[in-house]
């Protein structure tokens, strides 16, 4: 998450999700503990002059495994995912059902793998094909993540989040370029609430046509206990190649 963590104890075990945030963090979690964040429901809308596409997933998780002080292991899945495509023109709807590639990566902290003061990392990864079309990719990728976060004060946070992706072609058969970049300010408005703003940019380079995306975010999570969250996240497409909407609820536990 890029908000800076609730205040609780100091004997704690590192608590800090990831999500909602678009953007990551370099904050390891803790050796010997195992982080759960999961997606109740994740739907986006995609809506141009020919058809409407709206996806929906569900049980979308990501389990990240302490292995280290500065290391953790990830493992990431959509389990369930549906896409429905309705032609403008004929009215004709297409409802198709798949699971999602898995994602199995490993984050290195080099400073301050409690996400305090200023924290950085580097988070190679890489997407195995068990998914089925529309929601999986069709064919392996592989990329690297760079967080990084600055706590300005014990309520500001300030992050920027790097990827270079060799993503899959549309068309599930070889990988390309994509590159992407991640801003954010996270707000603490109490000790278990924070909000986060954040503008997402993104350059495709696939075969078939190349484009950038853009985005802006905004996100709560709420922590009623030192290792529980609740959160929300909203997404504004901001340009034509970019999807319209996305709504996503969820939550997190440290177990």
């Amino acid at each position: 998450m890029v908000g800076a963590a609730p205040a609780f104890a100091q004997d704690d075990p590192t608590f800090c999700p990831n999500r909602p945030s678009l953007g990551s963090s370099a904050c390891i979690t803790a050796p010997g503990h195992v982080q759960l964040e999961l997606s109740a429901l994740d739907w986006q809308r995609d809506d141009n002059s020919d058809e409407r596409e709206d996806t929906i997933l569900a049980g979308d998780f990501e389990a990240r495994f302490g292995v280290a002080k500065a290391t953790e292991l990830q493992l990431s899945w959509a389990p369930v995912g549906r896409v429905r495509t309705r032609d403008k023109a004929t009215g004709m709807i297409d409802t198709t059902t798949g699971i999602g590639d898995i994602r199995l990566g490993l984050r290195q902290n080099f400073r301050n793998p409690d996400g305090k003061g200023l924290s950085f990392g580097a988070e190679p990864f890489v997407t195995l094909p068990v998914g089925r079309d529309p929601v999986g990719a069709g064919d392996w990728g592989a990329g690297i993540v760079l967080p990084v976060t600055y706590e300005v004060s014990e309520k500001i946070q300030l992050s920027f989040t790097g990827e270079g992706d060799a993503a899959v072609d549309d068309d599930g058969d070889g990988r390309h370029l994509a590159y992407s970049g991640i801003v954010g300010v996270g707000y603490s408005l109490t000790e278990t609430v924070t909000a986060t703003a954040e503008l997402f940019v993104l350059r495709d380079d696939d075969p078939t046509g190349h484009h950038t995306e853009t985005a802006t975010a905004g996100s709560v999570a709420w922590q009623p206990r030192k290792n529980l969250q609740l959160h929300m996240l909203a997404v504004a497409g901001l340009n034509h190649d970019t999807p319209d909407v996305r709504v996503v609820s969820g939550g997190a536990v440290l177990f």
